[in-house]
């Protein structure tokens, strides 16, 4: 395996930074383990190896950045956007009957083959043979595990960079599901706050948190923990808000151990021990230590001398 470069063309649009880090992060290692036609044959093991899960692979099928095959093996739609392999050190892919299912567009993105073939010059085929042109049959016979219809897949690569098709359609049912109003008045519930669940800013970091995987338990979870920390925190209590426990620390808040409340910073009701006033006790020994006679003292000095 040679080296593998990426295009900022592809991994830094807001299509591809719109999906969880998690599918970005799976993107990147799908990437580096492919072949020199942008062909693996390992992709579930891949994913479990990063500890990465099946939902962040089939994101990346639907978003239409991989193909799926029959036999498990997949191909990177953009490889040749990404990499340029030189002839002397290309090696062609093990997954030939996989390869001859697809084509490359003028824009050098694999697609399906979704018409019939066409004759090609003596040129046109050398360049077949070196995958710089689309290998074109009729063998469509393709599926994901999401049971995903050859149609929609064509449909969702040959339109991948059209700006109408940035937001994916499960995605926007998904949003539409998020419970905004049921975890905003948990925590106004909680904290004795009004926070409107319409507020843009509110919605756009629970959304955040939601197409990062995350659910309504965990930011109840998140809420309950900061709560017991910082409710009765004279100085904290002003971060129970939205911005801060469903900002960017959102995990970490939720993988915190739950410790219960910490003592206050500004002592608050917490008991103070004051100085040692020892004027005080310098007098108050005075008063007690008996007083003796010098008929008393110069007895002690004759017995035991001076």
């Amino acid at each position: 395996m040679g080296r593998r470069m990426y295009s900022d063309k592809i991994v830094e649009t807001d299509k591809f930074l719109d999906m969880p880090v998690s599918s970005q992060n799976l993107y990147w290692h799908l990437c580096m383990h492919a072949d020199d036609d942008g062909f693996l044959g390992n992709p579930k093991t891949i994913t479990r190896s990063i500890g990465a899960q099946q939902d962040d692979l089939k994101i990346l099928i639907e978003k239409g950045y991989v193909l799926v095959f029959e036999d498990g093996a997949i191909a990177i739609t953009d490889w040749f956007v990404h990499n340029y392999i030189p002839k002397d050190r290309y090696h062609e892919t093990v997954y030939k009957e996989d390869k001859k299912q697809l084509e490359l567009s003028e824009t050098k993105q694999y697609r399906l083959v979704t018409r019939s073939p066409i004759v090609q010059d003596t040129e046109s085929k050398h360049d077949v043979d070196n995958m710089d042109t689309p290998c074109i049959q009729d063998d469509n016979n393709v599926y994901t595990e999401d049971k995903l219809s050859k149609d929609k897949l064509s449909q969702d690569n040959n339109n991948k960079l059209s700006s109408s098709e940035n937001v994916d359609p499960k995605l926007k049912q998904k949003s539409k599901k998020i419970p905004y109003e049921k975890i905003v008045d948990y925590l106004n519930r909680k904290t004795n706050s009004h926070y409107r669940p319409t507020s843009k800013a509110t919605r756009r970091l629970i959304k955040a948190r939601y197409n990062e995987g995350f659910t309504d338990i965990d930011f109840k979870t998140v809420i309950d923990k900061k709560c017991a920390e910082w409710l009765q925190d004279g100085n904290m209590v002003q971060y129970l808000r939205p911005e801060t426990l469903f900002g960017t620390k959102f995990e970490a808040y939720l993988n915190q151990p739950d410790t219960g409340p910490i003592p206050r910073r500004n002592f608050g009701s917490k008991p103070v021990r004051r100085a040692t006033n020892w004027d005080k006790v310098q007098q108050q020994q005075s008063q007690t230590t008996p007083q003796m006679t010098q008929e008393e003292r110069n007895a002690i000095f004759r017995e035991y001398g001076r």
